[in-house]
């Protein structure tokens, strides 16, 4: 069940570990590339905070970006920025986010994301929770899936497995990390794929962030899993 009082304070505290970690990069290494395809860390510290705005946008009940094209222009025109800017943008819409937050009274109703996907309210500040700690990787600053909250990558492994789940391009599938297990890919008859690996691996590769060579299989090949 979420909680999202206390996925409240782990988005706040997320930020702050992305921020103190980012600040030792300077202008130069910010507009190095990121471990993203095409982006620098520039472009992933300017999408951290149109998303923040963005996602005061949701609280409010209007829409999340005007457009495709809008939220992408609005990331180039942000990513060459001073590190210094970067980072105060970072903690100010931070901090609108917390503010809109703070006023929600409904966190039952439904809101609606990107691309018409709706979630309840409650649920939203795990989805920001998400967009921190993945983007903190994806910087290549030294914080890797290893080192976020076991209590995110629990989580996260299973809202990624639950988003394949039914999915036709993915066999039946179970993922284990030894202890836990999770179910995705689409239900059928023949027999399921299992995929065991580390935590930190196996979310890597459910969140498109590492090629799964880590991970054992057995049943079949490693599933190809669609992109997020």
């Amino acid at each position: 069940m979420m909680d999202h009082e206390r996925d409240l304070v782990s988005v706040h505290d997320a930020t702050e570990r992305l921020r103190t970690g980012a600040a030792v990069l300077d202008n130069a290494s910010a507009a190095r590339p990121s471990r993203l395809p095409g982006w620098s860390r520039g472009h992933v510290l300017a999408h951290l905070a149109r998303n923040a705005d963005a996602l005061v946008n949701v609280v409010r009940g209007l829409p999340m970006y005007d457009s495709a094209e809008a939220r992408d222009a609005d990331i180039e025109r942000d990513a060459p920025r001073p590190l210094d800017v970067q980072l105060t943008d970072l903690r100010d819409s931070a901090d609108r986010l917390r503010a809109a937050w703070a006023a929600t009274t409904d966190w039952s109703r439904t809101v609606e994301l990107r691309n018409g996907v709706t979630d309840t309210a409650s649920r939203v500040p795990f989805r920001r929770w998400a967009e921190v700690e993945l983007h903190h990787v994806d910087l290549g600053i030294g914080y890797e899936l290893e080192e976020v909250p076991a209590e995110f990558t629990e989580r996260e492994t299973g809202f990624l497995a639950e988003r394949f789940l039914g999915h036709p391009a993915v066999p039946p599938t179970r993922l284990t990390d030894g202890s836990r297990e999770w179910r995705t890919g689409r239900e059928a008859d023949t027999p399921e794929v299992t995929v065991t690996g580390a935590p930190a691996d196996l979310l890597g590769w459910l969140a498109g962030r590492r090629d799964g060579s880590a991970l054992s299989v057995s049943g079949g090949p490693l599933p190809a899993l669609p992109p997020l």
